[in-house]
């Protein structure tokens, strides 16, 4: 995986994490962060999926619910989540590749209480890896890297590349909390 330490740590920009970065390196780590998901559902139960955890930090303020915003998110909320955020970051990564100069937010999210099985969840991360590698299809051979935007300050200026590596760093930064659901379900069995 993308080793996205430097840029937590503050000791390099986004802009230059993705510098040296290719099409074919996004279509290698969205395989690889795909799989690394499947492979963490490869013992999980339908059971699993629904689990309601533990979690002391549940805080999501943009939830669309106000009774949502300190729920702890089950196994299934979080593989939508993580889907459709990066969904998200890839197509708007494509847009700007391609010059489009765009304002807002692409986002399409499935409602979390309607994946209810192992199944549902591999389907849709099977779903969100065909969706995001078809979004480099639509990617430009020279793509327009001087079309940027800075998401958030924290960011920086990013191209393209910085967009779509936004969606893979947040599908990163939900691993742990997959895995610790994964776990709490399973010691609850």
């Amino acid at each position: 995986m993308l080793d996205l330490t430097p840029v937590r740590n503050k000791e390099m920009s986004y802009a230059e994490l993705v510098a040296d970065l290719t099409v074919t390196d996004l279509r290698d780590l969205t395989n690889e962060m795909i799989d690394y998901q499947l492979n963490l559902l490869a013992t999980c139960t339908d059971a699993d999926v629904v689990f309601v955890p533990v979690d002391p930090n549940a805080d999501d303020p943009y939830a669309a619910e106000d009774a949502d915003k300190d729920i702890a998110w089950t196994l299934g909320h979080l593989i939508v989540h993580v889907t459709a955020s990066s969904e998200e970051s890839a197509a708007l990564a494509a847009e700007m590749a391609r010059g489009v100069e765009r304002d807002g937010r692409s986002r399409s999210e499935i409602p979390w209480e309607t994946v209810t099985t192992v199944a549902q969840c591999r389907q849709r991360l099977e779903e969100s890896r065909r969706m995001r590698l078809a979004s480099l299809d639509m990617w430009p051979d020279e793509p327009y890297l001087d079309n940027t935007v800075t998401p958030w300050a924290a960011i920086g200026e990013i191209d393209a590349y910085g967009r779509f590596v936004l969606g893979l760093a947040h599908d990163q930064g939900h691993l742990a909390q997959i895995e610790d659901v994964i776990a709490q379900a399973k010691a609850a069995r």
